[in-house]
């Protein structure tokens, strides 16, 4: 059942704002750790996390008190000056990742759509010729930009808009013979996601990074790591790549760096810091002291409340207990993941069902396509919270 509130902001919803998403029949009004409240006072189990963004939880205490103070004291003042929050971050981030220089954004997608901009430049001063490209994977996704689109190989997001940008390549994901063969003089760079998150949830194998590594490394090409979803913690690790022991040249990120507050980030190293010149990019927000005072203190709060470790343990747990319901006769396929970033494939095409039974008893979850669900929780839940998702999912699975 609806209230007026709820009515009346859907009408001003479906009157005035672009209908380019779907919608579901919630109004949420407040977020307190792993929980998002309606206007009714109903507490529903976020197992989406703001789609990974919410890391810390909903509104936690102290990235609250942080964003109110610096609010207090400044909130913008151009990219022509110094402030002490982005170059605090800045230091932060670099020690975390291994890289060397930062340059901050609104979103991942410009966070990616920067690390082409650098792999083309690149291109054009060492390899001379116009017939360099750029390698991608199969099943990506890296943007609604159209840089970053046109490096998204999924037709579903890139067939109503070409023609795109020229000079990408897709290949099979973890298919290392096809990673050789591809590699040449005219590679610039290969950009992919340790894991494909809107792809469904695949993970990129530690050996096919290594090799992407080597290849970059033997053909002078850049290794741009995505890492907007699995970065700040979510598999157990400040970012992905570190399962394999690599280090990429790019990293680009966002959604749970800011805990919840739009912020992005490309960092990089060694010749990619050498690329772009003064004036050559830039952004009127990105690294405003507002952002990066959330994102210092979403990196600090990971780091005293051990969330790196608590994801480790726990999307240990939730991946046991998927497994089990699978073992019970539920219609799961695949259970697949790292830490608490999971996807479960489901023997029947009903996602999009299960997400929305799902909902009406409280759990958010998320449905990419028609046979995949995706879990990506708050960092901060415990084992309690993965029995109660558990038993909600498997009495929905039952009714499906």
């Amino acid at each position: 059942m609806t209230t007026l509130l709820h009515d009346a902001i859907a009408e001003l919803d479906q009157r005035y704002v672009l209908p380019v998403y779907r919608r579901q029949p919630v109004l949420f009004v407040r977020g307190a750790g792993a929980r998002l409240y309606d206007e009714q006072g109903d507490a529903y189990l976020d197992f989406l996390a703001g789609i990974a963004v919410c890391n810390v939880g909903h509104c936690h205490p102290q990235l609250v008190e942080r964003l109110c103070e610096q609010a207090h004291t400044l909130m913008h003042t151009s990219n022509f000056f110094l402030t002490e929050p982005q170059a605090r971050l800045a230091q932060r981030l670099c020690e975390i990742s291994g890289m060397e220089k930062a340059f901050f954004s609104n979103s991942g997608a410009e966070a990616c759509e920067m690390g082409i901009k650098i792999a083309r430049k690149f291109a054009n001063a060492v390899k001379k010729t116009p017939e360099y490209e750029i390698l991608t994977l199969e099943g990506s996704f890296h943007g609604r930009t159209m840089g970053a689109l046109s490096a998204t190989m999924q037709p579903k997001y890139q067939d109503p808009f070409k023609p795109l940008l020229p000079g990408f390549r897709a290949l099979p994901r973890n298919d290392i013979d096809a990673l050789r063969n591809a590699f040449s003089d005219s590679t610039a760079a290969i950009l992919l996601e340790p894991i494909q998150g809107e792809g469904g949830i695949y993970s990129i194998s530690d050996e096919y990074l290594k090799e992407a590594r080597r290849l970059c490394d033997r053909y002078n090409a850049l290794l741009i790591v995505d890492e907007v979803q699995a970065g700040f913690g979510r598999t157990g690790r400040w970012f992905a790549y570190q399962h394999a022991g690599v280090l990429p040249d790019i990293v680009a990120t966002a959604k749970g760096l800011g805990g919840g507050f739009p912020i992005g980030a490309c960092l990089m190293r060694g010749v990619a810091t050498e690329v772009l010149q003064a004036g050559e990019h830039g952004t009127t927000y990105g690294g405003n002291p507002l952002a990066c005072t959330a994102a210092l203190a979403v990196i600090e709060i990971i780091e005293q409340e051990h969330l790196l470790e608590n994801a480790a343990r726990v999307g240990a747990y939730l991946q046991a207990r998927l497994h089990q319901l699978q073992a019970s006769g539920a219609p799961i396929r695949e259970v697949r993941g790292r830490g608490l970033m999971v996807g479960v494939e489901l023997t029947q095409p009903i996602a999009r069902t299960v997400f929305q039974k799902a909902l009406e008893r409280r759990l958010i979850l998320n449905a990419i396509g028609e046979t995949i669900l995706r879990i990506v929780p708050p960092l901060i839940i415990t084992e309690s919270d993965v029995d109660e998702a558990i038993a909600i999912l498997e009495a929905v699975l039952r009714e499906c």
